[in-house]
């Protein structure tokens, strides 16, 4: 018999309202059809109270967050590697967005990606996700968290899955410059920044500037503006194939 490590997650309120329910059952139906080397493989659910849970494959070095605020990370995770940790937050997704009807994640930030021993990154969370239907999402309830969360969604307008996209931008640019977004602003502070006074987290000068120009078409105020996921990929893989070359002809001299 082959032995396999497994998450579990356990829902801390189990006598809750009914629309929470529904909510931990609509994370079921989506997870349960989900098929991707990019996201969480899903492995059952108990859906009775009072063990209401989820079994979820077990991705060894945890969320992407929490290594990202490892002492020296910059030793461990080269920007090639970055870049790729990148590509697979982007392919995981992109799958999401193209299915019919697309899967809207609405809570994409570094807390919800997971990553395993190979430094693969995997998408997990669906508890805020919807299936777009329509144009737009039918809920405007404010779903996320502010520091990954786009302008639109903040100030509780319409949003689809380009609103993803913004938050992407955020990952990307967690995983380019090594720091955590909005530091030293609260939740509300956020909301007003981002949401209401158009700020964008600064850039800074030693980024790439192919992937730089990549975050800020991501956090474009009009989500028509952002880009597709398959965009997204076709670029990284080009700064990827850029860098390897690059470190090939540095080693041929």
């Amino acid at each position: 018999m082959c032995l396999q490590e497994v998450a579990v997650k356990i829902l801390m309120e189990q006598d809750f309202h009914i629309e929470r329910f529904r909510e931990f059952l609509r994370e079921v139906s989506i997870m349960k059809c989900l098929r991707h080397p990019n996201i969480v493989l899903f492995m059952g659910a108990v859906t009775q109270p009072p063990k209401l849970s989820i079994v979820t494959e077990y991705l060894s070095r945890r969320s992407l967050f929490r290594l990202l605020q490892m002492p020296d990370v910059w030793k461990v995770l080269n920007e090639k590697l970055r870049l790729n940790m990148a590509l697979d937050v982007a392919r995981g997704m992109n799958y999401l967005h193209q299915l019919k009807p697309p899967i809207v994640h609405r809570d994409l930030k570094s807390p919800n990606l997971l990553v395993d021993s190979n430094y693969t990154v995997k998408v997990c969370d669906f508890g805020l996700s919807r299936s777009k239907a329509n144009t737009f999402l039918s809920s405007k309830t404010a779903a996320g968290t502010p520091e990954w969360m786009a302008p639109e969604v903040l100030c509780n307008e319409n949003s689809n899955e380009k609103s993803d996209v913004y938050s992407f931008g955020v990952v990307l640019w967690e995983l380019m410059t090594l720091q955590q977004p909005w530091k030293h602003l609260n939740p509300p502070q956020v909301v007003a920044a981002v949401g209401f006074k158009g700020e964008r987290l600064e850039i800074p000068s030693h980024v790439n500037r192919v992937v730089a120009s990549l975050i800020e078409q991501c956090w474009a105020r009009e989500a028509s503006e952002r880009p597709p996921f398959s965009h997204v990929i076709q670029c990284l893989q080009q700064v990827i194939q850029n860098t390897a070359s690059q470190e090939l002809n540095g080693l041929s001299l």
